[in-house]
Order: C-alpha cells, then structure tokens, then sequence
C-alpha cells in the first residue's frame, strides 16, 4: 500500500484539523501517523497517510481544495516503499529541557552537541515565552540514547554547554508503556 506525507500550513484559526480530517475521512484515508503545532501565528500539520485504494497523489490531490480556498498551503509527497515505517531503535528515551535567554544558536549547539554523541533527537520545540521585557526560550527535545548511556552521563556532557550558552538544561529518563 502507498503512502503520502501531507503537509498543512497556514494562519491559525479554530477548525483546521476537523477540516483536513474530514476530508481524509470522507476520501477513505488512514492517519498513520501525525504531529501539529502552532509556530508564531500558523498553524502546522504534517501526516503520515495511506488509503488501499489510491496509489498516486493525483488521485485525490483536488480533495484539498477548499484548505487552499482558505489560504492553507498544502502539500503531498509520495513516500517511498518502508517511508512510513518508524525504525527500531534501541536505547533509553529522555526529555532534555533547555531554558535561558533568547539569542541566536541555542538549537544549532544542544543538537551538535547529541549528534556528536550519537543520541538521536526524535522530537524537537522551541517557544518564547514570558512578556517583552523577560523573554525566555524554552526548547524541549524528546531523544533516543544510545545503549549503555546513562542520563547522568548526558547531564555531564550537558554542563560545559550550560555555562558556555548561559542557559538551565536538564535531562530526565521517559519511561515508555505499551498498550
């Protein structure tokens, strides 16, 4: 069975996920997958899509539509055989917190600093929060560790980074559960 990557972005408003929704429904579509956020003042949607029946994007592309009639931009993306399959990975999941003062390269840093140990970063978000006058940045990851890495480890590997970018990171173990 084929599967798409749907990509939604636009202003926000109430409604956009029971539009797109329903048109995945009414068109027969299984969601296998998807993440929505809201990013400044749009809205973003990405899923993981599929529908026994359909085997190309221009089979349904004009269901969309009315998103486009609502200044959404859409976008379809025909994945590749085992694209929509998560990988196994093994190692411990943890929530990395980072907060402290805006400033440019916060992200680039707390990632180079996880690539460069091989810990993969399965999540990503980002907000300022706070007013204008106290503005902090607030960035959690969700990431896989690698086998034998433990959380204490991480936070040692974490507070050369802390002092050198000013800001409070914390690592903490995810435990995960299966229905």
């Amino acid at each position: 069975m084929q599967h798409f990557a749907l990509t939604i972005i636009g202003r926000d408003r109430p409604g956009i996920v029971s539009q797109v929704t329903e048109i995945l429904f009414q068109g027969g579509f299984n969601i296998a997958d998807s993440s929505s956020s809201i990013l400044g003042g749009q809205f973003s949607m990405i899923l993981i899509i599929s529908n026994p029946k359909i085997a190309t994007q221009e089979e349904f592309s004009d269901a969309f539509k009315p998103l486009e009639e609502n200044n959404l931009s859409v976008f379809i993306r025909t994945l590749k055989p085992g694209g929509e399959i998560r990988p196994e990975q093994e190692g411990d999941l943890c929530m990395i917190s980072v907060y402290g003062a805006d400033k440019p390269g916060i992200v680039f840093q707390v990632a180079k600093e996880l690539g460069d140990r091989n810990i993969n970063i399965t999540d990503l978000n980002t907000k300022l929060v706070g007013d204008k006058q106290n503005p902090v940045y607030v960035m959690m990851l969700e990431a896989m560790l690698p086998v034998d890495t433990e959380i204490e480890v991480v936070e040692n590997w974490m507070e050369a980074l802390k002092q050198r970018l000013q800001v409070d990171i914390s690592v903490r173990s995810l435990v995960v559960m299966e229905l």
